[in-house]
């Protein structure tokens, strides 16, 4: 009997313990706002359907939701939660306005699916980090970098580089540079001539394309007349609106394959990728979304794993803590390997991968290409060649 009533005070000292403790902390959440354009001309019907290679396939934000919900398991475990939130801003005033709202509501991170100069705008209208999702502007990784700018889609030069070491592994080494006429398009190509440049190709002519009404310019898109009076390897075009590229695979007098932003394409992710678990990510994806998994998705899922690594991180904020994590933390994207930010232009370090539409030919860093310390640095500006002012 003396013994059940030790069991019994025992029992109740323990139970009154228990309910004398202070109860933890609740979880911080991790709030992170997406800010988009307003009436996005991108998602126009008949450019969707048309699904340009490297060109978006629909909103962002639903990538960002599938690496979030992806993550419950261990963000329950961790006592961790993310908020997602979406904006629409329909001036460089608006993303800049939408940004210092966001902040103001206690957002930690902030997401841009924006063109360059309003990404700028956004990153300087607060203290947070800002994860890019879609502008592959080198300005933005070079001198208009900042050092809380972050960047999960592939530089232009990066997509150069990766081709113009596929077009050394293969031996294609004189090339015909076809370059629209916009202003864009003139940067881009200024890019595309550094990579040749990086890695010993040749250029045997360069020559403008224009697609035109006028009946009187109807020769500046014309493939045959274009691909004429020269030998090459291969033809690199450049055309950031994507709709002559589409067109000119096939179309060139002598049997070469087209390269650049049409025929054989340099992408962050395509759907028909079949390794390192990339099959599943890519079928998650389509039964979420109903389309398929498209490069700029591939980054706001990237985006939204890093959210979501950060809070498992430090599942009780606060913001600092977060913004460290989101600098330091390794992510899987499902490419074979690590993946982290570069310190010097906040640009995530990743494969590329070579795809004509059907599938992926081929990867990069191609087969044999060496670095002194990370071989995925050989695509894009390395260390040594930063010209960012605010390098981390």
């Amino acid at each position: 009997m003396r013994k059940r009533n030790t069991v019994s005070l025992l029992s109740f000292a323990w139970l009154a313990a228990l309910l004398a403790a202070p109860a933890p902390a609740a979880a911080a959440v991790l709030k992170a706002t997406l800010i988009t354009p307003a009436d996005d001309a991108r998602m126009e019907r008949t450019r969707l359907e048309r699904a340009y290679l490297g060109h978006p396939g629909g909103p962002l934000s639903e990538g960002m939701e599938m690496a979030v919900d992806e993550a419950g398991f261990e963000l329950e475990a961790a006592g961790a939660q993310v908020a997602l939130a979406s904006v629409p801003a329909a001036s460089i005033d608006a993303a800049r306005t939408a940004a210092v709202a966001a902040e103001k509501n206690g957002a930690a991170v902030l997401l841009t699916d924006l063109p360059a100069d309003w990404t700028l705008a956004v990153a300087d209208a607060v203290k947070l980090p800002v994860l890019n999702l879609s502008e592959a502007s080198d300005r933005l990784r070079q001198q208009d970098c900042r050092a809380r700018l972050f960047h999960l889609i592939p530089s232009e030069r990066m997509r150069s580089d990766a081709m113009a070491q596929t077009l050394v592994s293969r031996k294609w080494s004189k090339l015909l540079l076809l370059v629209g006429t916009s202003a864009q398009d003139a940067t881009r190509a200024a890019t595309v001539q550094a990579s040749i440049k990086r890695y010993g190709l040749q250029v045997v002519g360069t020559k403008p394309f224009k697609l035109s009404a006028d009946p009187r310019e109807r020769d500046l898109a014309n493939p045959l007349l274009l691909t004429a009076g020269s030998s090459y390897d291969a033809v690199w075009v450049v055309d950031s609106d994507g709709e002559f590229a589409r067109t000119l695979p096939y179309r060139t007098v002598l049997p070469r394959p087209v390269v650049g932003d049409g025929g054989l394409v340099a992408l962050a992710w395509h759907a028909q990728f079949e390794r390192y678990g990339a099959p599943q990510v890519s079928r998650r994806f389509a039964k979420a979304a109903k389309r398929p998994m498209t490069a700029t998705d591939w980054a706001a899922w990237m985006a939204g794993k890093a959210l979501t690594a950060a809070a498992i991180a430090a599942p009780k904020g606060p913001n600092a803590a977060w913004a460290e994590a989101l600098a330091k933390n390794a992510l899987d994207g499902s490419k074979g390997t690590g993946l982290s930010f570069r310190a010097w232009d906040g640009q995530l370090r990743q494969p590329m991968l070579l795809s004509d539409g059907q599938g992926v030919i081929s990867l990069a860093p191609a087969e044999g290409v060496l670095h002194p310390r990370n071989v995925l640095d050989t695509l894009g500006a390395d260390a040594p060649e930063k010209l960012c002012p605010n390098a981390r």
